[in-house]
């Protein structure tokens, strides 16, 4: 077992929403329905140890199934499309690059030595345009050197770090008015906000399973123990709210069946509202019937005295006419 060397002065990466409809759209047109990734690179600006990934842009990438070690980047085209990207924004500046992954491959190694000669700590981004579980679709990846215990070899290995998807205002605006299409208004706030807690729910369950996994494989000895990973679990456990208690439980009960009371209010104040529109509704479709029949009703009798006007009209034009032959 060896000791990992401090990484990069680097905390966070952040990843905006341009990046990631930009990186789904390169995936849609280059390898849908195929099992090969593309890749790409990361613009955008580093400050105070979190990582603004503003804009992207695709790479031509080709590799080999069979041999992992075969891969091409057409880092000219990166040069000259970099170049261009300069000239509309002179602030943002090469800070890593992205992959389609899922997962890390055995040539990201030496791809990520060729994106330092760009930047001296470049990021991997790997964002996953299928994803299959809940949460955030991207993963965030540093190179730090792994040094052996004699300190006689050393390698670089990936380390991970946090990362988040951000937006600034216009963005956000952005991102809005393209989901309107897909907002469906029938769903309420509350609803909405339901379905919200049950992903963050969905999420800390698998969150909970990998801390499971992890802890039994250390216990098992297929893992090195991590004293930082132990600290922060720890810490977790230490922020954990003590359910003993019993005011604690009355307090757990009390809010529970205040929330479960507004819910039920709440339905059947739904369910009195949808009753009393029913009623309304069947009442307005009754008069519309009553007034119908009058309708026709007068109508039959307007066809009715029209034809007796008819016969009386066509009964003295026959006397007029033999009262005229008689005078004759």
């Amino acid at each position: 077992m060896g000791s990992i060397a401090k990484p990069a002065n680097i905390d966070t990466v952040v990843v905006h929403p341009l990046v990631l409809l930009s990186v789904v759209d390169h995936y849609n047109r280059v390898a849908k329905d195929t099992k090969k990734r593309v890749v790409g690179v990361l613009l955008g600006e580093v400050n105070k140890g979190v990582v603004d990934v503003t804009n992207s842009y695709a790479v031509p990438f080709e590799e080999d199934p069979r041999n992992p070690k075969i891969w091409f980047v057409d880092h000219n085209y990166h040069e000259n499309m970099f170049a261009m990207f300069k000239k509309v924004h002179a602030k943002e500046r090469v800070v890593g690059w992205y992959s389609t992954g899922p997962k890390i491959r055995p040539a990201d190694l030496d791809i990520h030595e060729l994106f330092r000669r760009y930047t001296p700590n470049p990021v991997l981004v790997i964002i996953n345009v299928k994803p299959t579980e809940i949460g955030l679709p991207t993963k965030a990846y540093l190179t730090v050197e792994e040094v052996s215990k004699d300190g006689t070899e050393s390698k670089m290995a990936f380390q991970h770090i946090p990362s988040e998807v951000g937006a600034v205002e216009a963005e956000e605006v952005g991102v809005e008015h393209l989901l309107r299409d897909i907002h469906d208004p029938s769903v309420s706030t509350m609803g909405s906000n339901v379905n919200a807690k049950l992903l963050a729910l969905k999420s800390l369950v698998e969150h909970l399973k990998e801390v499971q996994a992890y802890l039994n494989n250390v216990c098992e000895g297929k893992l090195p123990i991590n004293q930082k990973i132990v600290g922060q679990l720890q810490d977790i456990f230490n922020l954990l709210p003590n359910l003993n208690v019993e005011e604690m439980i009355r307090s757990f009960a009390v809010k529970t069946n205040d929330m479960m009371m507004v819910i039920y209010l709440s339905s059947l104040i739904r369910s009195i509202i949808a009753l009393h529109n029913l009623i309304n509704n069947k009442q307005s479709l009754r008069a519309a019937e009553v007034g119908t029949k009058k309708v026709d009703k007068e109508e039959d009798k307007e066809k009715k005295g029209e034809k007796a006007d008819s016969k009386e009209k066509e009964a003295k034009k026959t006397e007029e006419g033999t009262n005229k032959k008689e005078k004759k």
